[in-house]
Protein backbone atom coordinates (compact mmCIF):
# COMPACT_ATOMS: atom_id res chain seq x y z
CA UNK A 1 0.00 0.00 0.00
CA UNK A 2 2.85 2.35 0.82
CA UNK A 3 5.50 1.38 -1.84
CA UNK A 4 6.60 4.83 -3.05
CA UNK A 5 8.76 6.36 -5.96
CA UNK A 6 11.60 6.50 -2.92
CA UNK A 7 11.12 2.70 -2.61
CA UNK A 8 11.63 1.92 -6.35
CA UNK A 9 14.55 4.30 -6.55
CA UNK A 10 16.42 2.53 -3.51
CA UNK A 11 15.26 -0.89 -3.72
CA UNK A 12 13.53 -0.74 -0.51
CA UNK A 13 10.01 -1.86 0.64
CA UNK A 14 9.65 0.67 3.05
CA UNK A 15 9.19 4.38 2.71
CA UNK A 16 10.81 5.22 6.19
CA UNK A 17 14.71 6.03 6.71
CA UNK A 18 16.95 6.07 10.02
CA UNK A 19 18.38 9.06 10.61
CA UNK A 20 22.19 9.08 10.18
CA UNK A 21 22.76 10.67 14.04
CA UNK A 22 26.33 11.44 14.39
CA UNK A 23 27.89 10.96 17.77
CA UNK A 24 28.23 7.91 18.35
CA UNK A 25 24.86 6.52 18.10
CA UNK A 26 24.13 4.66 14.85
CA UNK A 27 25.69 1.27 15.74
CA UNK A 28 26.06 -0.90 12.80
CA UNK A 29 23.18 -3.37 14.47
CA UNK A 30 20.70 -0.55 14.42
CA UNK A 31 21.62 0.26 10.76
CA UNK A 32 21.44 -3.23 9.43
CA UNK A 33 18.02 -4.09 11.34
CA UNK A 34 16.09 -0.92 9.96
CA UNK A 35 17.45 -1.97 6.53
CA UNK A 36 16.26 -5.65 7.47
CA UNK A 37 13.03 -4.42 8.49
CA UNK A 38 12.38 -2.76 5.18
CA UNK A 39 13.73 0.74 5.68
CA UNK A 40 16.42 2.32 5.02
CA UNK A 41 19.24 2.55 7.73
CA UNK A 42 22.23 5.49 8.09
CA UNK A 43 25.44 4.63 9.58
CA UNK A 44 26.54 7.91 10.78
CA UNK A 45 30.07 9.04 9.47
CA UNK A 46 30.85 12.73 11.06
CA UNK A 47 33.32 12.40 13.93
CA UNK A 48 34.55 8.98 13.03
CA UNK A 49 37.95 8.20 12.11
CA UNK A 50 38.57 6.67 8.64
CA UNK A 51 39.22 2.92 9.81
CA UNK A 52 36.75 2.83 12.40
CA UNK A 53 34.24 3.97 9.81
CA UNK A 54 35.61 1.23 7.62
CA UNK A 55 35.06 -1.38 10.20
CA UNK A 56 31.55 0.11 11.07
CA UNK A 57 30.73 -0.43 7.12
CA UNK A 58 31.64 -4.17 6.79
CA UNK A 59 30.27 -4.63 10.10
CA UNK A 60 26.65 -4.03 8.67
CA UNK A 61 27.31 -5.21 5.29
CA UNK A 62 28.00 -8.82 7.66
CA UNK A 63 24.71 -8.23 9.56
CA UNK A 64 22.83 -7.03 5.44
CA UNK A 65 22.82 -7.52 2.39
CA UNK A 66 19.99 -4.84 1.94
CA UNK A 67 20.69 -1.28 1.22
CA UNK A 68 22.06 1.25 3.70
CA UNK A 69 23.68 4.61 3.68
CA UNK A 70 26.39 6.19 5.29
CA UNK A 71 26.30 9.88 6.26
CA UNK A 72 28.51 13.04 6.34
CA UNK A 73 28.41 16.48 7.54
CA UNK A 74 29.79 18.29 4.71
CA UNK A 75 31.72 21.90 5.70
CA UNK A 76 34.35 24.42 4.50
CA UNK A 77 37.74 24.71 6.22
CA UNK A 78 37.61 27.16 8.75
CA UNK A 79 40.42 28.70 11.14
CA UNK A 80 39.15 31.82 13.81
CA UNK A 81 41.58 34.22 14.15
CA UNK A 82 41.15 34.43 17.71
CA UNK A 83 38.91 33.35 20.69
CA UNK A 84 37.10 36.34 22.55
CA UNK A 85 37.75 36.21 26.40
CA UNK A 86 33.97 36.28 26.96
CA UNK A 87 34.34 32.41 25.04
CA UNK A 88 37.28 31.30 26.93
CA UNK A 89 35.85 32.20 30.47
CA UNK A 90 32.58 30.50 29.72
CA UNK A 91 34.52 27.69 28.40
CA UNK A 92 36.92 27.70 31.50
CA UNK A 93 33.39 27.37 33.57
CA UNK A 94 31.96 24.59 31.95
CA UNK A 95 35.07 22.69 32.26
CA UNK A 96 36.00 23.49 36.23
CA UNK A 97 32.42 22.37 36.52
CA UNK A 98 33.15 18.50 35.36
CA UNK A 99 36.02 18.47 36.71
CA UNK A 100 38.53 19.65 33.58
CA UNK A 101 41.49 21.84 34.42
CA UNK A 102 41.26 25.05 32.28
CA UNK A 103 41.54 25.40 28.19
CA UNK A 104 45.34 25.47 27.31
CA UNK A 105 44.51 28.23 24.76
CA UNK A 106 45.37 25.71 21.69
CA UNK A 107 42.89 25.73 19.01
CA UNK A 108 42.08 22.06 17.29
CA UNK A 109 42.50 21.81 14.09
CA UNK A 110 39.11 21.88 11.95
CA UNK A 111 39.79 19.07 9.45
CA UNK A 112 37.98 16.34 10.40
CA UNK A 113 39.36 13.36 8.39
CA UNK A 114 36.23 13.86 5.95
CA UNK A 115 37.96 13.40 2.19
CA UNK A 116 39.67 10.10 3.72
CA UNK A 117 35.94 9.02 5.29
CA UNK A 118 34.45 10.01 1.85
CA UNK A 119 37.07 7.87 0.37
CA UNK A 120 35.93 5.06 2.22
CA UNK A 121 32.62 5.05 1.87
CA UNK A 122 33.28 4.66 -1.81
CA UNK A 123 36.16 1.81 -1.42
CA UNK A 124 33.69 -0.07 0.83
CA UNK A 125 30.80 0.75 -2.20
CA UNK A 126 28.02 1.63 0.16
CA UNK A 127 24.82 1.40 -1.70
CA UNK A 128 23.60 5.36 -0.70
CA UNK A 129 25.81 8.33 0.30
CA UNK A 130 23.52 10.92 2.00
CA UNK A 131 25.14 14.60 3.26
CA UNK A 132 24.02 17.78 4.87
CA UNK A 133 25.11 21.20 5.67
CA UNK A 134 25.67 22.12 2.12
CA UNK A 135 25.03 20.75 -1.88
CA UNK A 136 27.27 17.82 -2.25
CA UNK A 137 29.71 19.13 -4.66
CA UNK A 138 32.52 17.08 -5.74
CA UNK A 139 31.78 14.57 -3.21
CA UNK A 140 28.34 14.47 -5.03
CA UNK A 141 29.56 13.88 -8.22
CA UNK A 142 32.40 11.12 -6.93
CA UNK A 143 29.47 9.44 -5.52
CA UNK A 144 27.25 9.26 -8.30
CA UNK A 145 30.31 8.42 -10.80
CA UNK A 146 30.76 5.07 -8.48
CA UNK A 147 27.26 4.24 -8.55
CA UNK A 148 26.03 4.84 -5.66
CA UNK A 149 22.22 6.83 -4.40
CA UNK A 150 22.49 10.43 -3.40
CA UNK A 151 20.82 12.24 -0.76
CA UNK A 152 20.82 15.63 0.08
CA UNK A 153 19.25 17.72 2.66
CA UNK A 154 17.17 21.12 2.57
CA UNK A 155 15.67 23.46 5.13
CA UNK A 156 14.52 25.39 2.15
CA UNK A 157 13.13 25.31 -1.16
CA UNK A 158 15.92 27.40 -2.77
CA UNK A 159 18.28 24.99 -0.89
CA UNK A 160 16.36 21.90 -2.61
CA UNK A 161 16.50 23.30 -5.76
CA UNK A 162 19.98 23.65 -5.16
CA UNK A 163 20.31 19.76 -4.60
CA UNK A 164 18.30 18.99 -7.40
CA UNK A 165 20.72 20.84 -9.90
CA UNK A 166 23.33 18.44 -8.23
CA UNK A 167 21.43 15.28 -9.43
CA UNK A 168 20.60 14.02 -6.10
CA UNK A 169 18.00 10.69 -6.07
CA UNK A 170 16.06 12.32 -2.92
CA UNK A 171 16.08 15.51 -1.05
CA UNK A 172 15.20 15.44 2.66
CA UNK A 173 13.03 18.18 3.42
CA UNK A 174 14.23 19.06 7.02
CA UNK A 175 11.99 20.95 9.13
CA UNK A 176 12.36 23.20 12.04
CA UNK A 177 10.41 20.58 14.17
CA UNK A 178 14.05 18.42 13.75
CA UNK A 179 16.41 17.44 16.13
CA UNK A 180 19.91 17.21 15.84
CA UNK A 181 22.15 20.18 13.52
CA UNK A 182 19.70 22.05 10.89
CA UNK A 183 20.78 21.31 7.51
CA UNK A 184 20.89 25.27 6.52
CA UNK A 185 23.04 25.73 3.96
CA UNK A 186 24.19 29.35 4.76
CA UNK A 187 23.29 29.77 9.10
CA UNK A 188 25.58 32.84 9.15
CA UNK A 189 26.79 33.55 13.04
CA UNK A 190 23.83 33.82 15.04
CA UNK A 191 20.02 32.71 14.90
CA UNK A 192 18.62 29.29 14.58
CA UNK A 193 19.29 28.93 10.84
CA UNK A 194 15.90 27.68 8.60
CA UNK A 195 12.91 26.71 10.97
CA UNK A 196 10.25 26.24 8.39
CA UNK A 197 7.54 23.88 10.29
CA UNK A 198 7.89 20.50 8.00
CA UNK A 199 4.29 20.54 6.68
CA UNK A 200 4.70 23.78 4.74
CA UNK A 201 8.31 22.65 3.32
CA UNK A 202 7.26 19.36 2.51
CA UNK A 203 4.05 20.53 0.41
CA UNK A 204 6.50 23.50 -1.27
CA UNK A 205 9.47 21.50 -2.04
CA UNK A 206 6.55 18.60 -3.05
CA UNK A 207 4.77 20.52 -5.63
CA UNK A 208 8.11 22.63 -6.82
CA UNK A 209 9.55 19.49 -7.75
CA UNK A 210 6.87 16.99 -8.94
CA UNK A 211 9.23 14.63 -10.34
CA UNK A 212 12.26 14.75 -7.00
CA UNK A 213 11.33 11.68 -4.10
CA UNK A 214 10.87 14.09 -1.15
CA UNK A 215 11.72 12.41 2.23
CA UNK A 216 10.14 14.53 5.31
CA UNK A 217 11.90 14.90 7.98
CA UNK A 218 11.12 16.65 11.76
CA UNK A 219 9.00 15.77 14.18
CA UNK A 220 7.76 12.05 12.72
CA UNK A 221 7.58 9.51 15.53
CA UNK A 222 5.08 7.37 14.26
CA UNK A 223 3.12 5.92 11.62
CA UNK A 224 0.35 8.98 11.55
CA UNK A 225 3.29 11.08 10.84
CA UNK A 226 4.62 9.04 7.93
CA UNK A 227 1.25 8.99 6.27
CA UNK A 228 0.79 12.16 7.08
CA UNK A 229 3.99 13.31 5.23
CA UNK A 230 2.91 11.09 2.57
CA UNK A 231 -0.52 12.79 2.09
CA UNK A 232 1.57 15.91 1.80
CA UNK A 233 3.95 14.63 -1.10
CA UNK A 234 6.76 13.22 0.35
CA UNK A 235 7.99 9.93 -0.78
CA UNK A 236 9.22 9.28 2.69
CA UNK A 237 9.90 9.90 6.28
CA UNK A 238 12.79 10.14 8.55
CA UNK A 239 12.89 9.41 11.92
CA UNK A 240 16.13 9.83 13.92
CA UNK A 241 14.53 10.78 17.64
CA UNK A 242 12.21 7.45 17.60
CA UNK A 243 15.49 5.59 17.07
CA UNK A 244 17.22 7.42 19.97
CA UNK A 245 16.18 5.13 22.60
CA UNK A 246 15.58 1.47 20.90
CA UNK A 247 18.05 -1.25 21.67
CA UNK A 248 20.35 -1.36 19.17
CA UNK A 249 20.92 2.89 20.06
CA UNK A 250 24.42 3.41 21.27
CA UNK A 251 23.47 6.85 22.74
CA UNK A 252 24.52 7.57 26.35
CA UNK A 253 22.22 5.98 28.99
CA UNK A 254 22.22 9.24 30.98
CA UNK A 255 21.17 10.70 27.44
CA UNK A 256 17.81 8.49 26.78
CA UNK A 257 16.88 8.74 30.63
CA UNK A 258 16.33 12.40 29.73
CA UNK A 259 14.54 11.20 26.28
CA UNK A 260 12.33 9.29 28.26
CA UNK A 261 10.88 11.87 30.11
CA UNK A 262 11.24 14.95 28.26
CA UNK A 263 7.67 16.85 27.61
CA UNK A 264 7.00 18.72 24.71
CA UNK A 265 8.55 22.07 25.38
CA UNK A 266 12.02 20.40 26.76
CA UNK A 267 13.73 21.51 22.85
CA UNK A 268 15.00 24.39 21.53
CA UNK A 269 18.00 25.50 19.25
CA UNK A 270 21.29 26.35 19.93
CA UNK A 271 25.25 26.80 18.76
CA UNK A 272 27.18 26.50 22.33
CA UNK A 273 28.08 23.04 21.28
CA UNK A 274 28.50 22.91 18.02
CA UNK A 275 28.94 26.46 16.42
CA UNK A 276 26.04 25.63 14.21
CA UNK A 277 21.84 25.61 15.07
CA UNK A 278 21.10 22.13 16.16
CA UNK A 279 18.23 21.13 18.60
CA UNK A 280 17.93 19.05 21.36
CA UNK A 281 16.97 19.50 25.08
CA UNK A 282 17.34 22.57 27.06
CA UNK A 283 20.51 21.81 29.47
CA UNK A 284 22.75 23.56 32.16
CA UNK A 285 25.27 24.35 28.99
CA UNK A 286 22.97 25.62 26.55
CA UNK A 287 21.21 27.55 29.41
CA UNK A 288 24.54 29.39 30.36
CA UNK A 289 25.89 29.77 26.80
CA UNK A 290 22.11 32.03 26.41
CA UNK A 291 22.92 33.35 29.76
CA UNK A 292 26.02 34.81 29.17
CA UNK A 293 24.77 35.77 25.21
CA UNK A 294 27.73 33.40 23.65
CA UNK A 295 29.27 34.07 20.39
CA UNK A 296 30.05 30.78 19.29
CA UNK A 297 32.73 29.82 16.63
CA UNK A 298 31.87 28.14 13.49
CA UNK A 299 31.64 24.53 13.04
CA UNK A 300 33.84 22.17 13.44
CA UNK A 301 35.79 24.65 15.86
CA UNK A 302 33.53 25.47 18.12
CA UNK A 303 32.02 21.28 18.09
CA UNK A 304 35.97 20.32 18.92
CA UNK A 305 36.37 22.66 21.82
CA UNK A 306 33.16 21.74 23.90
CA UNK A 307 34.38 17.80 23.07
CA UNK A 308 36.54 16.91 26.51
CA UNK A 309 33.58 18.87 28.07
CA UNK A 310 30.74 16.49 26.54
CA UNK A 311 33.05 13.62 27.16
CA UNK A 312 33.92 14.30 30.81
CA UNK A 313 29.93 14.56 31.35
CA UNK A 314 29.37 11.83 30.06
CA UNK A 315 32.15 9.80 31.82
CA UNK A 316 30.28 11.34 35.18
CA UNK A 317 26.59 10.30 34.00
CA UNK A 318 25.85 14.21 33.97
CA UNK A 319 23.41 15.23 30.81
CA UNK A 320 23.82 18.55 32.22
CA UNK A 321 26.29 19.24 29.89
CA UNK A 322 26.27 16.84 26.82
CA UNK A 323 24.41 17.47 23.70
CA UNK A 324 21.03 15.79 23.96
CA UNK A 325 19.45 16.01 20.23
CA UNK A 326 15.65 15.60 19.87
CA UNK A 327 13.28 17.15 17.89
CA UNK A 328 9.71 18.18 19.46
CA UNK A 329 8.53 15.22 18.93
CA UNK A 330 10.51 13.88 21.93
CA UNK A 331 7.25 13.67 24.76
CA UNK A 332 6.12 10.48 22.11
CA UNK A 333 8.99 8.48 23.32
CA UNK A 334 8.01 6.45 26.28
CA UNK A 335 9.35 2.83 25.93
CA UNK A 336 12.23 0.79 24.46
CA UNK A 337 11.89 -1.28 21.65
CA UNK A 338 13.89 -3.34 19.21
CA UNK A 339 14.25 -0.92 15.69
CA UNK A 340 12.17 -3.94 13.82
CA UNK A 341 9.92 -3.46 16.30
CA UNK A 342 9.93 0.53 15.39
CA UNK A 343 9.43 -0.23 12.07
CA UNK A 344 6.53 -2.62 12.29
CA UNK A 345 4.85 -0.16 14.52
CA UNK A 346 5.17 2.62 12.53
CA UNK A 347 3.77 0.62 9.64
CA UNK A 348 0.69 -0.55 11.32
CA UNK A 349 0.00 2.86 12.75
CA UNK A 350 0.18 4.25 9.25
CA UNK A 351 -2.21 1.26 8.29
CA UNK A 352 -4.28 2.12 10.95
CA UNK A 353 -4.25 5.13 10.28
CA UNK A 354 -5.68 4.96 6.57
CA UNK A 355 -8.42 2.82 7.46
CA UNK A 356 -9.66 5.78 9.88
CA UNK A 357 -9.29 8.34 6.77
CA UNK A 358 -11.55 5.35 4.71
CA UNK A 359 -14.04 5.42 6.79
CA UNK A 360 -13.94 8.96 7.52
CA UNK A 361 -14.82 9.41 4.10
CA UNK A 362 -17.69 7.18 4.03
CA UNK A 363 -18.86 9.07 6.79
CA UNK A 364 -18.59 6.79 9.39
Amino acid sequence: MFATRFCEVFSVKLPIVQAGMAGGITSPELVAAVSEAGGLGTLAGAYVKPDALRQSIREVKQLTKKPFGVNLLLFEETVPSEVSGDLVDWLNKMRDEVGLSPWNGELPQSKEDLDECFAVIVEEQVPVFSCAFQSPGKYGRAAKQAGMKLIGMATTLEEARMLQAENVDAIVAQGGEAGGHRGTFQPGNEGDGACIGTMPLVSLVADSLPDMPIIAAGGIMDGRGLLAALSLGADAAQLGTRFLVCRESLAHPAYQEMLLHAKETDTRVTRAFSGRPARGLNNRLIESAQMEKLQALPYPVQNALTREIRAAAARLNKPEYMSLWAGQGVAMLRQTQGAAEIINDIMDQANAAWERMIQLRRGR
